[in-house]
């Protein structure tokens, strides 16, 4: 078994599972998650049979893009804080590198299709659970630092790196500058500094979860 949970599969099965999930990433975030599973075989550059094969059906297919998206966004969050001098340094590092994370969280955050296909899923439930926690522990360790305003919260943290990823796709110079002027623009607005308070109340885990 793998550390997923699922059995382990021949090296030509799990590179199909691969492409699959690669090119079901893409069109999800171009058409949603009802788009043909056909244009997802053929993106893949597998046969329909294949795809049903890894995948039964659209939910299955929805859940593991939504889990390994997560899961990748989790890697990123504790290699961040693991490698990084200070808390607010692997914050920025999350939100600025955060680009190549676009198809799959664009999934995740905008499409309610998506949200209520995955309000059941426990196992997609529980790494977001642990991606909240973790990341809520990296900004109290910012705020204690003094270099995170002190009233951000985790949630707004996931917005923020939720709205980065809102580009226009379909143009890949605008859409590489976009990000990088608005990730310095967001970095900017989460310093510690005199502001403007902040409006109505934090965002909280429980506003983040699918169900």
């Amino acid at each position: 078994m793998t550390s997923a949970g699922r059995p382990k599969l021949r090296a030509d099965a799990e590179r199909n599972r691969d492409q699959i999930l690669a090119a079901a990433r893409k069109v999800f975030a171009l058409d949603g998650p009802d788009a043909p599973l056909e244009t997802i075989a053929r993106t893949a550059g597998v046969g329909i049979g294949t795809l049903y094969r890894r995948f039964p059906d659209r939910e299955t297919l929805v859940r593991a893009v939504a889990r390994e998206t997560l899961a990748a966004v989790l890697t990123d969050l504790r290699a961040a804080a693991a490698e990084e001098p200070a808390a607010w340094d692997a914050i920025v590092r999350l939100l600025s590198r955060s680009l190549p994370r676009q198809a799959g969280a664009q999934l995740l955050l905008f499409s309610p299709r998506a949200r209520e296909i995955l309000q059941d899923d426990p196992e997609t439930a529980g790494i977001q659970q642990e991606l909240i926690t973790q990341l809520d522990a990296l900004v109290q360790a910012a705020q204690f630092e003094g270099t995170l305003r002190t009233d951000v919260t985790a949630g707004d943290i996931v917005y923020c790196y939720s709205l980065i990823l809102r580009h226009p796709a379909a143009v890949p110079e605008l859409a590489a500058l976009a990000f990088e002027r608005t990730a310095t623009l967001m970095v900017d607005g989460l310093r510690a500094q005199p502001g403007s308070r902040l409006p109505g109340r934090p965002v909280t885990g429980e506003d983040l979860k699918y169900g």
